[in-house]
């Protein structure tokens, strides 16, 4: 996931994921369900959870809007 990116980047990462997931957890009743949650959280992250990076909104969001301005630039040329 993280690999060839800047160790400060995987930091940060690694800190958002403690926050929003293991904070206040006790335990998971299975490797299976912390893997899953792991998983969850890692999905969201990566489509629907908001970015400061990408004006605070979801990676999805942003491609959708970068795809707009390309057809739209496209169709004017």
């Amino acid at each position: 996931m993280l690999r060839g990116t800047p160790p400060s980047v995987r930091s940060a990462c690694n800190a958002t994921f403690k926050r929003e997931t293991l904070q206040g957890r006790k335990t998971w009743s299975s490797e299976h369900e912390a893997r899953l949650d792991a998983f969850r959280w890692l999905n969201r992250y990566n489509t629907r959870r908001r970015h400061s990076r990408l004006g605070q909104r979801s990676p999805i969001a942003y491609k959708t809007a970068l795809d707009t301005t390309a057809t739209t630039l496209a169709q004017a040329a």
